[in-house]
Protein backbone atom coordinates (compact mmCIF):
# COMPACT_ATOMS: atom_id res chain seq x y z
CA UNK A 1 0.00 0.00 0.00
CA UNK A 2 2.74 2.25 0.37
CA UNK A 3 3.46 5.07 -2.20
CA UNK A 4 5.93 8.17 -2.77
CA UNK A 5 6.16 10.85 -1.13
CA UNK A 6 3.33 13.35 -1.64
CA UNK A 7 5.04 17.04 -1.79
CA UNK A 8 2.67 20.01 -0.60
CA UNK A 9 2.94 23.54 0.21
CA UNK A 10 1.34 25.03 3.95
CA UNK A 11 -0.11 28.53 3.72
CA UNK A 12 -3.17 28.20 1.66
CA UNK A 13 -6.84 29.16 2.78
CA UNK A 14 -9.15 29.62 0.21
CA UNK A 15 -9.91 27.42 -3.03
CA UNK A 16 -11.90 28.77 -6.07
CA UNK A 17 -15.18 26.61 -6.29
CA UNK A 18 -15.77 27.34 -9.57
CA UNK A 19 -13.78 29.12 -12.67
CA UNK A 20 -13.64 33.41 -12.71
CA UNK A 21 -12.45 35.59 -15.42
CA UNK A 22 -11.40 39.23 -14.61
CA UNK A 23 -10.04 41.89 -16.94
CA UNK A 24 -7.34 43.63 -14.93
CA UNK A 25 -5.34 45.91 -17.72
CA UNK A 26 -2.55 44.51 -16.75
CA UNK A 27 -0.62 43.66 -20.06
CA UNK A 28 1.74 41.69 -20.73
CA UNK A 29 4.33 40.11 -23.66
CA UNK A 30 2.54 37.22 -24.05
CA UNK A 31 0.76 34.62 -22.48
CA UNK A 32 1.04 33.08 -19.04
CA UNK A 33 -0.77 29.66 -18.99
CA UNK A 34 -0.73 27.40 -15.81
CA UNK A 35 -2.78 24.80 -14.67
CA UNK A 36 -5.08 26.91 -12.29
CA UNK A 37 -4.76 30.24 -13.93
CA UNK A 38 -3.58 32.24 -17.01
CA UNK A 39 -2.86 35.82 -16.92
CA UNK A 40 -3.48 37.41 -20.92
CA UNK A 41 -1.10 39.59 -22.99
CA UNK A 42 -4.69 41.51 -23.32
CA UNK A 43 -5.19 42.01 -19.47
CA UNK A 44 -7.26 39.42 -18.66
CA UNK A 45 -6.82 36.99 -15.60
CA UNK A 46 -8.75 33.42 -15.87
CA UNK A 47 -8.71 31.65 -12.69
CA UNK A 48 -9.78 27.82 -12.76
CA UNK A 49 -11.60 26.00 -9.67
CA UNK A 50 -9.20 24.36 -7.94
CA UNK A 51 -7.19 27.77 -7.44
CA UNK A 52 -5.57 27.93 -3.37
CA UNK A 53 -4.53 31.31 -1.98
CA UNK A 54 -3.92 32.81 1.13
CA UNK A 55 -6.40 35.77 1.36
CA UNK A 56 -4.61 39.45 2.49
CA UNK A 57 -0.98 39.33 3.48
CA UNK A 58 0.43 40.34 6.65
CA UNK A 59 -1.64 41.53 9.57
CA UNK A 60 -4.23 42.85 6.73
CA UNK A 61 -7.58 40.65 7.32
CA UNK A 62 -9.50 38.54 4.82
CA UNK A 63 -12.55 40.93 4.19
CA UNK A 64 -15.55 40.44 1.39
CA UNK A 65 -13.90 43.70 -0.16
CA UNK A 66 -10.55 41.97 0.13
CA UNK A 67 -10.91 38.40 -1.19
CA UNK A 68 -11.35 39.18 -5.22
CA UNK A 69 -8.12 41.42 -5.61
CA UNK A 70 -6.33 38.89 -3.32
CA UNK A 71 -6.69 36.24 -5.71
CA UNK A 72 -5.45 38.24 -8.36
CA UNK A 73 -2.57 39.80 -6.99
CA UNK A 74 -1.19 36.14 -5.99
CA UNK A 75 -2.02 34.92 -9.63
CA UNK A 76 0.74 37.83 -10.87
CA UNK A 77 3.01 37.39 -7.63
CA UNK A 78 3.01 34.30 -8.28
CA UNK A 79 4.28 34.55 -12.07
CA UNK A 80 6.65 37.09 -11.28
CA UNK A 81 8.34 35.04 -8.36
CA UNK A 82 8.43 31.87 -10.67
CA UNK A 83 10.24 34.18 -13.39
CA UNK A 84 7.17 33.73 -16.31
CA UNK A 85 6.89 37.57 -15.82
CA UNK A 86 9.25 40.40 -15.14
CA UNK A 87 8.48 42.02 -11.66
CA UNK A 88 10.37 45.03 -12.12
CA UNK A 89 7.95 46.24 -14.99
CA UNK A 90 4.86 44.35 -14.50
CA UNK A 91 4.32 44.90 -10.59
CA UNK A 92 3.42 48.79 -10.91
CA UNK A 93 0.16 47.32 -13.23
CA UNK A 94 -0.22 44.42 -11.02
CA UNK A 95 -0.24 46.52 -7.41
CA UNK A 96 -2.54 48.96 -9.31
CA UNK A 97 -4.69 46.87 -10.56
CA UNK A 98 -5.06 45.47 -6.79
CA UNK A 99 -5.93 48.95 -5.12
CA UNK A 100 -8.47 49.28 -7.73
CA UNK A 101 -10.49 45.61 -7.53
CA UNK A 102 -10.08 46.62 -3.71
CA UNK A 103 -12.23 49.80 -4.04
CA UNK A 104 -14.44 48.46 -6.73
CA UNK A 105 -15.32 45.71 -4.37
CA UNK A 106 -16.28 48.13 -1.83
CA UNK A 107 -13.27 48.42 0.83
CA UNK A 108 -12.73 52.75 1.20
CA UNK A 109 -10.79 54.54 -1.63
CA UNK A 110 -8.16 55.56 1.40
CA UNK A 111 -7.71 51.94 2.82
CA UNK A 112 -7.40 50.64 -0.92
CA UNK A 113 -4.26 53.27 -1.53
CA UNK A 114 -2.95 51.84 2.65
CA UNK A 115 -2.90 48.40 1.16
CA UNK A 116 -2.10 49.04 -2.47
CA UNK A 117 1.18 51.07 -0.41
CA UNK A 118 1.57 47.54 2.08
CA UNK A 119 2.19 45.28 -1.14
CA UNK A 120 4.45 47.79 -2.63
CA UNK A 121 6.34 48.37 0.23
CA UNK A 122 6.19 43.85 0.69
CA UNK A 123 7.30 43.63 -2.50
CA UNK A 124 4.83 41.06 -3.03
CA UNK A 125 6.58 38.54 -6.15
CA UNK A 126 9.68 39.91 -5.86
CA UNK A 127 11.86 36.71 -6.88
CA UNK A 128 14.64 38.62 -4.85
CA UNK A 129 12.31 37.77 -1.52
CA UNK A 130 12.89 33.80 -0.57
CA UNK A 131 9.47 31.58 -0.92
CA UNK A 132 7.57 31.64 2.95
CA UNK A 133 6.00 28.64 2.02
CA UNK A 134 8.59 25.95 0.78
CA UNK A 135 7.88 22.68 -0.63
CA UNK A 136 7.17 20.15 2.15
CA UNK A 137 7.15 16.17 1.60
CA UNK A 138 5.44 13.56 4.07
CA UNK A 139 5.99 10.59 4.79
Amino acid sequence: MKGDQIHYKEGYKYQFTRDYSCFTGVMLPADVILDFYTLTANGWCHIKKGYAWDGASGPAPDVKSSMRGSAIHDCYCQAAKDGLIDYASTSPKYNRAFGLILAEDGMWKWMAALWRAAVILGRGGDPAIPDENLEQSAP
